[in-house]
């Protein structure tokens, strides 16, 4: 398919890029692919204010500061809830959703859309001694459960919810299941991405992967169908008070982010949201963990000294892109 064929979306919402790339329909009595752009559009916005945490009108925020144990939730919520909590128990805990307190304690309180982060080289040089992450023995997690037939969320009073990376793969995802009848598309969401289509096996996308410390992007997916992710200490990274730096990649255990001897992880999935979580997973784990999260479906880690290590029988690309390159491609 010529890249010109494609309709290209692309906005601001959720602190992030967003690109939704879209085919022709596959069947005549869809909508066209430009229509099909701008209620992705649309319902990615609507995602944004009801599921943001730095929101105070939002869902989120409204259930966080609920006193009650069980409250009503609309449909998304109760969906993101789900996925935060199904990222969780995949991960053993790993990836926890109930860490808000502690994100917002090391500085994360307001949206750092459009900041800068710190260079890596700067934070590895102030960072502590490396420790691999581990689940909460707590496990307080545990404590939500999602009702649909009555349309409430339980937990324990105070117990807030962080939807996180968890949030933009699940958007990614939901975005998907409106485009499967059109010839092929992409969803990024931030970097979080769901690619599909009735033609995209046989006409894939390359997804390049962009290098945390260089910024270049020599390294290529080719991608038909599922999903890819990227979770790095390159962004969402600032400076505290004392000098130190800090990152949204926490290691629930402690509640202070993780510096595991990894800066970069790319991770493939079925879908956005297993990819996200399996990155921010084998990133958290360290090397050897890594290896292990990414066995299955394959990706790429980069070494604290700026190694990259490929992970997994996956079809992957190492050039550095022409500059002329079709817009066809995704930077993940």
């Amino acid at each position: 398919m010529d890249v010109m064929d494609e309709h290209d979306e692309q906005f601001d919402a959720m602190g992030s890029r967003i690109r939704v790339m879209i085919g022709p329909p596959a069947d005549p009595s869809l909508d066209s692919a430009e229509e099909a752009g701008r209620r992705a559009r649309k319902f990615i916005h609507e995602f944004d204010r009801s599921l943001s945490r730095f929101r105070p009108d939002s869902e989120l925020t409204a259930f966080n500061e609920d006193p009650r144990r069980e409250v009503p939730a609309s449909e998304l919520l109760r969906k993101a809830v789900k996925a935060g909590l199904w990222a969780a128990e995949s991960t053993g805990g790993l990836v926890d959703p109930t860490l808000l307190d502690e994100i917002e304690s090391a500085g994360y309180v307001e949206s750092r859309a459009g900041l800068s982060g710190v260079p890596v080289e700067e934070s590895l040089n102030v960072a502590p001694a490396r420790k691999l992450a581990h689940a909460r023995a707590s496990q307080d997690w545990r404590g939500f459960t999602v009702d649909d037939d009555r349309g409430t969320i339980s937990r324990p009073p105070g117990l807030r919810f962080d939807t996180g990376g968890t949030g933009k793969g699940l958007a990614a995802d939901l975005v998907a299941e409106s485009l499967k009848g059109y010839s092929r598309f992409l969803v990024s969401c931030g970097g979080d991405m769901r690619i599909g289509g009735r033609d995209a096996a046989d006409d894939p996308y390359d997804v390049l992967v962009e290098h945390p410390v260089s910024g270049r992007k020599p390294h290529s997916f080719r991608l038909g169908s599922g999903g890819v992710a990227t979770s790095g200490i390159n962004v969402r990274a600032w400076r505290r008070p004392d000098g130190t730096t800090a990152h949204h990649l926490l290691d629930p255990s402690t509640g202070q982010p993780c510096w595991s001897g990894l800066i970069g992880v790319t991770a493939l999935g079925e879908t956005a949201l297993h990819a996200e979580t399996l990155a921010k997973a084998a990133l958290l784990s360290g090397p050897e963990g890594a290896r292990e999260v990414l066995s299955r479906h394959g990706g790429l880690m980069v070494h604290e000294s700026r190694e990259v290590e490929v992970i997994g029988r996956v079809s992957i690309r190492f050039r550095i892109p022409h500059p002329t390159a079709p817009t066809r491609r995704a930077a993940a």
